[in-house]
């Protein structure tokens, strides 16, 4: 049954919808967090009290209406109480994800000059610590975890106690100024300043509208609805647009249950506990959990993994032919469905980032109701997505009813730009008005940069970034993601960079899957010490050659990769390769990796390379490595010809 979901008129803002729901369900259970493994309860009323004592500790503090309050750590309960305590008071926030270096954190903080900011635990206080300058405008950081923070005098510092009991203390002065505060909220102030995935150049911070938000959240519970009764367990950074959309805004509007796993080691195995109705999981992780489901059929006897390759070849067939194979989800998937906690999954989702279409069937295979979805942070998330009454590997959906879409400039293949428009997208971009007029266009549609066509049902296909579709020097066309996404349905490669625009064939730079490669070594007794040891090993090279091969034989001849190497580490947002939500920076790649890539071309078997590298806690370190670069089949075939 769809549930109705609050008129937003009233209720168009995050604070008073939380109000709403505590006054009409006060002891339903909003929220769980794992805590030494016991799952603690929030109902809507305690959500509600929380939210209240953060929000009148910030205003004790002097935090007024229209500042920026950041908010950096690992996803907790407190986290979002943060979160609806700032909106509660006018405020802006701005989410951080708790893996920045201190530089990055301390661009976000500057630009959007917050004064205050608050952190999980010491590790992201001393970041702000760090800031010097670019800290200025902090009058207060506040910690929620106590733990290594007696040694610090730093006079901004407030701990989470603190601020609580700050709360209180004006909670019993001025008992009605909370409900006040919110009162004075409006639909169109706005909420969250959410950060780009910054792919060229330092986030963007992407101002969203707090009913206009909420209004285009709606929309996306109307073609994907949700109960009360429904579960959703919190994996992804709570930066990320779709985070806040899943974990933030939407309990707001349907009351789904949100659950946060105990750490980010223990969130699978948390999620199997909690048996999610729904899900969202980017790429990544799907192709991590694949990876991981193979990499314990390695270790099976033989009759399993027979069995289990039986299941995965049929069930994908099923799928290619739109429909599911019973005898594999018999013998085979329903109980990996259950081991994964997959179980009671009526929709899973995966966005962000383009997921491979190997991937996607061999969960489809599987009986996960897996639907690609498209959006921006810009456009407030997602805004297509996939029907549940059919299974479609190959594109990201219909539009939401409140989205349009337009291909701009098509190709006669029907490619071109794509654009899009709804009353919920960003209001610009935070201090940069210039950049706000180069990606919205004057009569209000957002320009993507991606490339993409809709097909003959109305569905978007997305191929690629307009600026990264690529064509070789040979004139031949292909889109680097589309190959890249086949090579990650490997369970051996973890990343991965196609290269060959204005090229005469394409080359690539594989990261290898080091958990995965390592067990593969370690079964077939090959020693190794470190990644770049293991990286190195020739019998490794051959392993990859096979992966690269098997994906040449479903390429056609001239979108074929001619030739490789395996990087001796892995790419890495700390040393600018990735974005923080794993998209790859190619202008970062071509710049950093010009030697490799020029030896490629150069028809070199090997390569000397000598570069500098960031480690977790910001410190820098030299690599020195020899490299070899491989042929495939097809170039040796040429090279001998020559």
């Amino acid at each position: 049954m769809v549930m109705e979901l609050p008129a937003l008129d009233e209720l168009d803002t995050f604070p008073k919808l939380l109000l709403h729901n505590a006054a009409n369900w006060p002891n339903d259970v909003a929220m769980r967090e794992k805590e030494f493994g016991i799952w603690n309860q929030f109902t809507w009323a305690e959500y509600r009290d929380r939210v209240r004592l953060v929000a009148l500790g910030l205003a004790s503090l002097g935090v007024r209406r229209g500042e920026v309050v950041a908010i950096i750590g690992r996803n907790r309960p407190n986290w979002v109480w943060s979160e609806l305590a700032a909106q509660a008071l006018g405020c802006m926030t701005l989410g951080i994800y708790e893996d920045v270096l201190a530089a990055e954190a301390g661009y976000l903080v500057d630009h959007a000059g917050a004064g205050i900011v608050i952190c999980e635990d010491e590790e992201q206080v001393d970041k702000m610590l760090e800031l010097g300058e670019a800290g200025r405008s902090l009058r207060h950081i506040v910690y929620h975890d106590p733990r290594g923070m007696r040694k610090y005098d730093d006079p901004r510092l407030v701990s989470w106690e603190r601020l609580l009991e700050l709360g209180r203390e004006l909670l019993a002065a001025r008992p009605g100024l909370f409900e006040a505060e919110i009162a004075k909220g409006r639909g169109e102030d706005v909420a969250v300043l959410c950060t780009t995935s910054g792919t060229t150049a330092h986030p963007k911070l992407a101002m969203l509208q707090a009913k206009p938000f909420l209004g285009h959240i709606a929309s996306y519970l109307r073609a994907d609805p949700r109960a009360a009764t429904d579960e959703y367990v919190s994996i992804l950074p709570l930066p990320w647009i779709m985070e806040q959309i899943y974990v933030v805004a939407m309990p707001l509007l349907c009351r789904i249950r949100i659950s946060f796993p105990e750490s980010v080691e223990t969130a699978m195995r948390d999620l199997r506990e909690i048996g999610p109705t729904h899900i969202l999981l980017a790429p990544r992780v799907w192709e991590q959990t694949a990876a991981d489901v193979r990499a314990r059929i390695m270790d099976a006897g033989p009759l399993t993994r027979r069995l289990f390759d039986w299941a995965v070849r049929v069930g994908i067939d099923a799928v290619q032919h739109r429909r599911r194979h019973r005898l594999a989800d018999a013998l085979v998937f329903s109980a990996l469905r259950d081991r994964l906690g997959f179980s009671r999954l009526k929709s899973a989702a995966t966005g962000g980032a383009a997921l491979g279409p190997d991937t996607f069937r061999f969960f489809l295979a599987m009986g996960v109701p897996l639907k690609q979805l498209y959006g921006q942070t810009e456009a407030a998330g997602a805004y297509t997505l996939q029907r549940h009454d059919e299974i479609d590997c190959d594109s990201s959906g219909v539009p939401f009813d409140d989205t349009e879409l337009r291909i701009l400039d098509p190709d006669e293949s029907g490619v071109g730009e794509i654009l899009t428009r709804h009353a919920g997208m960003f209001r610009g971009y935070f201090g940069n008005e210039a950049a706000t007029r180069e990606t919205l266009t004057e009569d209000g549609w957002l320009r993507t940069g991606d490339a993409g066509y809709l097909d003959e049902k109305g569905r978007l296909v997305v191929i690629d970034r307009v600026k990264d579709i690529a064509r070789t020097s040979l004139g031949v066309r292909f889109s680097p993601q589309f190959i890249e996404n086949k090579l990650k349905f490997s369970p051996f490669v973890g990343e991965c960079v196609v290269l060959g625009n204005g090229r005469p064939y394409l080359t690539a730079i594989l990261c290898i899957r080091y958990s995965m490669v390592a067990k593969w070594a370690e079964s077939n007794r090959i020693g190794f010490t470190t990644y770049q040891n293991l990286a190195a090993n020739p019998k490794v090279y051959d392993l990859l050659a096979a992966e690269v091969e098997k994906v040449n034989a479903a390429l056609p001849e001239a979108q074929r990769i001619r030739r490789f190497l395996l990087l001796y580490k892995e790419l890495d947002p700390d040393d600018g390769e990735l974005t923080r939500t794993r998209k790859v920076r190619r202008g970062i790649i071509d710049e950093r990796y010009g030697a490799l890539i020029a030896a490629m071309y150069d028809e070199r078997d090997r390569v000397r390379v000598e570069t500098e590298v960031t480690f977790e806690d910001g410190r820098k370190g030299r690599i020195e490595a020899d490299l070899v670069i491989r042929d495939t089949a097809a170039h040796t075939m040429l090279r001998r010809a020559a």
